[in-house]
């Protein structure tokens, strides 16, 4: 059985930007003779990721760091394979569970339990498998017969429980996840941690974004902090977050 990996080689994302006049991408492409968009249209260019290399494999646990706009998103995404790659190569082999949006996949209009089937659906589980935990989540979510409830009916704090629930009750390969669970209360946060504990110790490769050195020191050994659409340091974790969070200077390579 093939172990999970993740492979960027130069990899780099572009985004171009349409205006009013440029909207349209057919005429942007038949307004230019060749090359890539943004050259001979004029149409603006934003590099979102620039020569990313990097090989993970089975048993990483990397944090990642870096300030809104550093290019974290992008870089998740195009690990789970949402975005391809303009240039260079993006190569992920395993069952991928990316994780951006607590909320993605979850119908409003439907009951806690429905969703529960349908967002485990979403993370690439089975009908059977989920039915199986349906009452392990529910007990964890201690949301009780609001789980009968359509979910227009929660608050956000209850939303959150119950996908964290579904969460980490799936057995990934690779989790790619982005902190989202802010809205919960402390005690809740504590006894979710646990099982987000339990959830990477089932997973091949952890890839983790976060605002908090703690929860990122529970879950991580080694960091990536991105800057620009860049790396600019991979390593150890606390040695790349004190650079990162300025309590030590990154030695420049000579």
């Amino acid at each position: 059985m093939n172990e999970p990996r993740i492979t960027l080689d130069d990899a780099a994302v572009d985004f171009p930007i349409f205006d009013a006049k440029t909207r349209s991408l057919k005429k942007s492409v038949l307004g230019r003779a060749g090359g890539r968009i943004g050259t001979e249209s004029k149409v603006p260019i934003i590099e979102a990721l620039r020569e990313i290399n990097l090989s993970l494999t089975k048993g990483d646990r990397v944090a990642l760091v870096g300030h809104n706009g550093a290019g974290k998103s992008t870089l998740l995404r195009l690990m789970a394979g949402i975005y391809e790659p303009t240039r260079g190569r993006a190569v992920v082999r395993g069952k991928v569970a990316p994780i951006f949006d607590l909320a993605v996949g979850m119908d409003p209009e439907i009951s806690g339990r429905e969703n529960i089937i349908i967002r485990g659906l979403f993370l690439g589980m089975t009908r059977k498998q989920m039915e199986a935990r349906l009452e392990d989540i529910a007990e964890f979510t201690e949301l009780g017969d609001y789980l009968s409830m359509p979910l227009r009916a929660y608050s956000t704090g209850m939303r959150v429980r119950l996908a964290l629930g579904v969460v980490t009750s799936i057995d990934p390969e690779i989790l790619l996840l982005d902190e989202g669970i802010g809205a919960v209360d402390a005690e809740f946060l504590a006894k979710a941690r646990g099982r987000l504990n339990e959830l990477v110790a089932r997973s091949g490769i952890l890839v983790f974004a976060s605002h908090s050195d703690e929860f990122l020191a529970d879950l991580c050994d080694t960091a990536l902090w991105m800057e620009h659409g860049q790396i600019k340091e991979f390593g150890p974790l606390h040695d790349v977050l004190d650079h990162y969070k300025g309590r030590r200077p990154l030695e420049d390579p000579a």
